[in-house]
């Protein structure tokens, strides 16, 4: 009985799935192009049915479909990661989620993504993606930390701590480079309109020294100008004292 009940909810996220890829690639023109040509929709398919078999201790069977499914699509899922509804892997290839990773609902990874740990301990190692959550190509988050509802990680950030929910991290290693206001943000990622703290803080410091530079060029043409009038002034000056 578990087995068909099982199936049925596997199939409705299968159409979860197709509906989610619809709607955040706008380059998906119908239900069929998702289903035949999309390899992120095909890798979760294949997870969720790895993981079915990994709950229900069939270790060995759903390590051998996780197998497949990185030879096959290019992404690599362990069978024991949780992955929530609704969730878009865009173009997938390189995708790497580990054991114990935890990706929550509306969660979308581009390709390059590594969910990854950082202790050899049968524990929890890998992070926790919360809904919403857009991870850009490249990104690199390791460790049991947490990614907050609805945070933005840009492309090719290495994160290495928890990011606050609704708020932007960017860099290596990643640091806060928007604050969210608690509102949902209506686009995914436009690392366009992402300012990066730091490299304002970097570009501020160039200019101060751009001006202090010029300012010591005057000083030091003042400095020589009133040498040179000094000298000129001892030259043109009578000679005193009488010679011996």
């Amino acid at each position: 009985m578990w087995v068909f009940e099982g199936f049925r909810r596997i199939v409705e996220r299968f159409q979860e799935d197709v509906r989610a890829a619809l709607e955040n690639d706008p380059a998906a023109r119908s239900a069929w192009e998702v289903v035949l040509c999309y390899p992120g929709v095909h890798a979760l398919w294949l997870h969720r049915i790895a993981h079915f078999l990994w709950k229900r201790r069939r270790y060995l069977l759903a390590r051998f479909l996780s197998h497949l499914n990185r030879a096959w699509t290019g992404v690599e899922i362990h069978p024991g990661a949780c992955i929530g509804r609704r969730v878009f892997i865009d173009h997938g290839m390189g995708v790497v989620i580990g054991e114990t990773a935890e990706v929550g609902d509306d969660v979308i990874l581009y390709q390059g993504v590594v969910l990854g740990g950082t202790s050899r301990q049968k524990t929890k190692r890998h992070p926790t993606v919360g809904r919403g959550a857009v991870i850009g190509a490249g990104a690199i988050v390791l460790g049991p930390i947490t990614i907050g509802e609805y945070a933005r990680v840009g492309a090719g950030s290495v994160v290495l701590q928890s990011v606050p929910a609704y708020a932007t991290v960017v860099g290596v290693p990643a640091h806060i480079a928007r604050l969210g206001n608690g509102a949902r943000p209506e686009t995914a990622l436009e690392h366009g309109r992402v300012s990066d703290p730091l490299a304002s803080a970097l570009e501020e410091i160039g200019r101060r020294c751009l001006q202090l530079e010029e300012r010591l060029a005057r000083l030091e043409r003042r400095l020589a100008q009133r040498e040179e009038n000094l000298d000129v002034m001892a030259l043109a000056s009578p000679e005193t004292g009488e010679e011996e």
